[in-house]
């Protein structure tokens, strides 16, 4: 029987995130996003539900989100859902969290604190950070070749 774990989420940034590092180097990036649902109600109002989003960035896709990413900051985010099991040392009662293991995200809006051009508008810039599939890279094309295309294009 074939599985599927895939996550796709678009959220703004609750909180500023948190970047440690591992004894062995590897940094882990954690933050929430607020993902929001407008609907209509029996009574015919709209209501918002809002979710918060649990995710955890790994190596350097996590020092990326750190760097560039602050509270409220709108982002896309793929990934695949984990659940942490533990016991607490205090009640020793079982304890679980669900949450997204961060494998792909990308920027959406321009970034800016004051809220203006949020949301990919005007002035919005995306950036996409997926891991790189390994491929034999192609030859470059030669600067000649370069130029006789931009002369055939018609714009």
């Amino acid at each position: 029987m074939a599985n599927l774990n895939k996550v796709m989420l678009i959220g703004n940034l609750t909180r500023d995130p948190e970047l440690r590092v591992t004894p062995k180097g590897t940094a882990i990036c954690q933050f929430s996003l607020a993902v929001n649902r407008k609907f209509k109600d029996e009574s015919g109002g709209e209501r918002e539900e809002v979710t918060y989003v649990d995710i955890e960035a790994w190596s350097k896709q996590g020092e990326t989100i750190a760097k560039y990413c602050t509270k409220g900051r709108p982002l896309f985010v793929e990934g695949r859902l984990r659940l942490d099991q533990w016991e607490d040392k205090n009640t020793k009662e079982k304890r679980s969290r669900m949450k997204v293991v961060l494998e792909n995200f990308q920027f959406l809006g321009s970034g800016r604190s004051d809220g203006a051009a949020s949301g990919g508008g005007e002035g919005g810039e995306a950036r996409s950070y997926a891991p790189r599939a390994t491929s034999t890279p192609r030859p470059a094309t030669p600067p000649a070749a370069q130029e006789s295309i931009d002369e055939d294009v018609p714009f």
